[in-house]
C-alpha cells in the first residue's frame, strides 16, 4: 500500500450518508478506485427517512469541504441563510441575537436528504466510484484488509478487500463495533437524559415565523427550535427530559403544556397535528461518542459520527464530519498518498478536536435552553461584540470561532476558557474599583 500510486489503490467506504458520500468524492478526485457500500436503499428513489431532521445547519467548515468537490455554490442556491437566533419567551416578547453582529456572517439551513442526494449523485458521476445500495456490513478481517457485506434484498454475502477501508456509517457504526473488539481501542458513549421529538409548522402557516432566523423557545430545563425549509414549512424540534415526555401522557396535558409554555407556537403547529405526532412517536435519544483513536493498523479508519458523534446543539455534527474529509484530503497531500501514515496522523491530529467539539456541543445545549435568557449572558454578548470590534484578531467569540472560522475546535475551547478568565478578572476589578470609589466618597463626605 505504501508504494502504490493513487490511481492503482482501492478504497472501500462503508456508509453512503453525508460524510461517506463526500469522502467517496474526495478519494475519487485523488484517483483512488472507490466502492461505497450503503445498507439503505437509494434515498433518491424512496421517500424521505422518517424520524430524522430534514434540515441541518451548514457553516464554514462544511462549506469548505463542499467547495473542494465543486458543489458549494449549487448547495447554497437551495439553502436558507439564517443570520440570528430569534428567541421567544413565554409572555410574547421576542429577542433577536445575531450570530455575527460585526461582519454579519450567517449559517445556512440545508435539507439533509437533498444534500445527501446531491452528494451521492456527485459520487456516482465519478468514473472511479461504484455505489452499491442495500449492502450491510456483517464481517471484518483486519489481517487481510477485507470486509464482508450482505445484500439485504437477496441475503447473499460477499467478502471484498481493499487497500484502505473507511467507516462513515454513523453514530451506531457497525465498523466501529468491530474496531471496539481490537486491543487498545478505547471507546465511550454517553446518553443525555433529554430526548427529542420532531414536529413541524406546515407551509401554509410558515409565514407565522420570521424567515432567515433559527427560532428558539428557551425554557430552562427544555427548549424548542425551528429551522426553515425551502417549501416555507419549518422543522420544529422539542428537546426535553425523558421524564417530562412521559409525564405528558394525555391530549389534555399536552395542550395545556403547549398553551402555557409555547403559546405562540401552538397555533402554527396545530393542535391536531401536535397530538398526532406527539402520541404517534416516541422521543429519540441523544448520544455523545468519543474514541481513543480513529484507526486500527494500516488499513482501517473511521470518520464522521462513527468517530465522534455529538449532541446537535452546536450545529457541528455534519460540519465536523465534513471537516474530517477536508483534513483527510490535506493529510494525503502531506504524506504523498501514504494511506497508512495518513490514518495514523488523522487519529493523532483529529482526536483532541473531536473531543473538544463534543464537549462544546454539550455546553451549547445549556446555553440555548437556559443561558440565553439570563442578563449575564446578554451582558457577555455585548462585551464580546465590543471587544471583538476593538481587537478583531485577538477577541473572537466562541460561536464565531466555531461556525465562521477554521480554527481548531480545541483552540476554540481554549479561547473560550481564556476569555472567561479575562472577563472574570475585568468584572472583579471593576467591582473592586467601584467599592474603592464608594469608600473614598464616604470618607470624604464624613470629613
Amino acid at each position: 500500500m505504501h508504494g502504490k500510486n493513487a490511481d492503482k489503490a482501492s478504497v472501500i467506504v462503508i456508509g453512503g450518508g453525508l460524510v461517506g458520500s463526500l469522502c467517496a468524492c474526495l478519494m475519487a478526485q485523488r484517483g483512488y478506485r472507490v466502492t461505497l457500500y450503503e445498507k439503505r436503499e437509494d434515498i433518491r428513489r424512496t421517500r424521505a427517512n422518517q424520524g430524522r431532521s430534514i434540515n441541518l445547519a451548514l457553516s464554514h467548515r462544511g462549506r469548505k469541504a463542499l467547495r473542494l468537490i465543486g458543489i458549494e455554490a449549487n448547495i447554497l442556491k437551495n439553502a436558507i441563510p439564517m443570520s440570528a437566533r430569534f428567541l421567544h419567551n413565554e409572555f410574547g416578547s421576542r429577542t433577536i441575537m445575531p450570530y455575527d453582529p460585526t461582519s454579519k456572517q450567517c449559517i445556512y439551513s440545508v435539507g439533509r436528504n437533498a444534500l445527501n442526494c446531491a452528494l451521492l449523485t456527485e459520487a456516482e458521476s465519478r468514473f472511479n466510484v461504484d455505489v452499491k445500495f442495500n449492502q450491510k456490513l456483517v464481517g471484518v478481517d483486519f489481517g487481510k484488509g477485507a470486509v464482508t457485506v450482505q445484500c439485504t434484498v437477496t441475503n447473499t454475502t460477499l467478502t471484498v478487500s481493499a487497500d484502505f477501508i473507511m467507516g462513515a456509517d454513523g453514530a451506531f457504526s457497525t465498523l466501529r463495533l468491530f474496531l471496539q473488539k481490537c486491543p487498545l481501542f478505547d471507546f465511550s458513549q454517553y446518553f443525555i437524559d433529554h430526548g427529542y421529538l420532531e414536529l413541524s409548522v406546515p407551509a401554509e402557516r410558515g409565514d407565522g415565523l420570521v424567515n432567515n432566523h433559527l427560532h428558539i423557545w428557551p425554557r430552562g430545563e427544555f427548549m424548542m427550535i425551528a429551522l426553515p425549509n425551502q417549501d416555507h414549512s419549518w422543522t420544529v424540534t422539542l428537546f426535553m427530559p425523558f421524564k417530562q415526555f412521559a409525564a405528558i401522557n394525555s391530549p389534555e396535558k399536552l395542550l395545556r403544556f403547549f398553551r402555557s409554555r409555547f403559546p405562540d407556537a401552538l397555533p402554527l403547529i396545530g393542535a391536531r397535528e401536535l397530538e398526532e405526532v406527539y402520541f404517534g412517536n416516541a422521543p429519540a435519544s441523544l448520544v455523545s461518542i468519543k474514541c481513543g483513536r480513529f484507526h486500527i493498523g494500516d488499513k482501517f479508519l473511521i470518520i464522521g459520527d462513527a468517530a465522534h458523534a455529538m449532541v446537535p446543539f452546536f450545529g457541528q455534527g455534519m460540519n465536523a464530519g465534513f471537516e474530517d474529509c477536508t483534513l483527510l484530503d490535506e493529510l494525503l497531500n502531506h504524506t504523498k498518498g501514504n494511506l497508512a501514515e495518513t490514518a495514523r496522523l488523522f487519529s493523532e491530529m483529529r482526536l483532541p478536536d473531536a473531543h473538544a467539539i463534543c464537549d462544546l456541543a454539550m455546553y451549547n445545549y445549556k446555553e440555548m435552553r437556559d443561558l440565553v435568557t439570563k442578563r449575564s449572558f446578554k451582558l457577555r454578548k455585548h462585551l464580546d461584540k465590543y471587544l471583538s470590534k476593538l481587537m478583531p484578531h485577538i477577541w473572537i467569540p466562541l460561536y464565531i470561532s466555531v461556525s465562521f472560522t477554521h480554527m481548531k475546535y480545541r483552540e476554540c475551547l481554549k479561547n473560550k476558557q481564556w476569555q472567561d478568565k479575562v472577563l472574570f478578572v475585568l468584572l472583579l476589578s471593576t467591582a473592586g474599583l467601584m467599592m474603592l470609589m464608594c469608600l473614598a466618597f464616604a470618607i470624604t463626605f464624613n470629613h
